[in-house]
């Protein structure tokens, strides 16, 4: 009997404490710090020092901020949108049925944002030139077999077929983690930073294109010419691409989730001669482009 009573009252006590882990887990805030890994709409994967990848759920009330200062004691608030793949972040909040860590705040510090950012551009640069260096070569191919086309009529219908897919490819491009589904570049008079209205079609019709994209986030990025100072067209490129983006939101309708932080370049990655008035003009622009993520679109 007393063997009896205590088995009992094991079980009573171990049943009452998981009670209490389960309730703990559920409630209890949790912090976690880690690189975010992928981004798309209201949820992100983030890898934390463990090597443990853990999914993110963001809401409305989600409080996104950048600490700044030596002792990082002030904070400045940003948009869900500045969440972006390779920017370290700490984590604030509970976790769900799920497992899913419900996100109360995100936090990152100091010029992590910037350095994510350049990180992105520096691999779509990389990929850009690759697909001109593929599509060049094959152009060149296409030439050759031309060539031999009365005597090898099936060879030129496969070699035609191949440089339509080779040009869809080079059209549209790619970054590391999303492929590039459309593109439009609005472009900027000198020391300006309103968007000239007759861009506003171009940019409404994209953000009516992207919502038919499953999983479609959508990529601002200002940039300046290389006349006046750094700091100036570092502004420049801010308030054209801030400008851009507010027209996407309160126009185009489309949700804050589904946009990625507004990236101001600067004058790096200067596309027009900055000695002549038109490669300047080439260089004051922005350029918004409608993304998906490979794995949501099953590659």
């Amino acid at each position: 009997m007393i063997r009896a009573r205590s088995t009992r009252l094991v079980g009573t006590v171990l049943a009452l404490t998981l009670g209490l882990v389960i309730t703990a887990f559920a409630g209890d805030t949790v912090k976690v710090e880690g690189l975010i890994q992928s981004r798309s709409g209201d949820t992100m994967i983030l890898k934390t020092p463990t090597s443990d990848e853990l999914t993110i759920v963001l809401t409305d009330s989600t409080s996104v901020s950048q600490v700044q200062g030596l002792f990082q004691a002030r904070r400045k608030d940003k948009a869900a949108a500045a969440l972006i793949p390779g920017l370290p972040v700490k984590v604030e909040g509970t976790y769900n049925e799920k497992r899913q860590l419900v996100a109360k705040s995100v936090t990152f510090k100091g010029n992590d944002l910037e350095q994510a950012q350049a990180i992105q551009a520096g691999m779509h640069e990389t990929q850009a030139q690759a697909q001109q260096n593929a599509a060049e070569l094959e152009k060149h191919n296409a030439e050759l077999q031309a060539q031999n086309a009365k005597l090898q009529a099936q060879q030129q219908q496969l070699a035609a077929n191949k440089a339509a897919i080779d040009a869809a490819v080079a059209r549209f491009g790619q970054l590391d983690d999303y492929y590039i589904l459309d593109e439009v570049t609005i472009y900027f008079a000198n020391g300006k930073v309103d968007v000239d209205p007759k861009y506003t079609p171009q940019l409404l019709e994209l953000a009516e294109k992207a919502k038919k994209i499953n999983g479609y986030m959508i990529e601002v990025k200002g940039y300046a010419s290389a006349v006046g100072s750094v700091a100036l067209n570092q502004t420049l490129s801010e308030d054209r691409a801030d400008n851009v983006s507010n027209i996407l939101l309160q126009q185009g309708q489309v949700p804050l989730t589904r946009m990625l932080a507004p990236g101001a370049m600067g004058e790096t990655h200067q596309i027009g001669n900055d000695k002549t008035e038109q490669g300047q003009a080439e260089n004051r622009r922005v350029v918004v482009r409608v993304l998906q993520n490979k794995a949501i679109a099953g590659v």
